[in-house]
């Protein structure tokens, strides 16, 4: 996997390795385990900006560069981080999945923004707080 505007982070590439088989697509479950593992290896905030940079460098590779969108990928991270901290000590992904099935709700983002927010390119592009209902550790 090579990035068009270079090769691709060999951290990112290594982690790939671990939680996609072979012909498997990067999908909603894959980017949590992704930010799980973010959050464990680097931390919060650190892992804000290493998702959202290997993120982008895998939408640019499956070709499909626009569809990253930075408040959805950082606001996931958040919450992933949210649970991690209150899941310690975890003992690794698949227990966490098992412990937390709402961060595998799609969905769960629009109990926080409105869905114009998240069309909005203040949003795609930047940071928009949320506008429905705060997260829980902003309360």
């Amino acid at each position: 996997m090579s990035h068009p505007h270079g090769v691709i982070d060999p951290e990112l590439q290594e982690i790939l390795h671990t939680i996609l088989r072979p012909g498997q697509r990067f999908g909603h479950r894959q980017h949590i385990n992704l930010a799980y593992l973010a959050v464990h290896r680097h931390g919060m905030p650190a892992a804000i900006e290493k998702i959202c940079t290997w993120i982008q460098q895998i939408a640019a590779h499956d070709g499909v560069p626009h569809k990253y969108h930075n408040t959805v990928s950082r606001a996931w991270v958040e919450l992933v981080a949210h649970h991690v901290a209150a899941d310690s000590p975890c003992t690794g992904f698949e227990r966490f999945a098992r412990h937390n099935p709402a961060l595998f709700d799609k969905q769960l983002l629009t109990r926080h923004y409105r869905a114009t927010t998240l069309a909005s390119d203040q949003a795609r592009h930047g940071w928009a707080e949320p506008d429905l209902a705060p997260f829980p550790w902003s309360r």
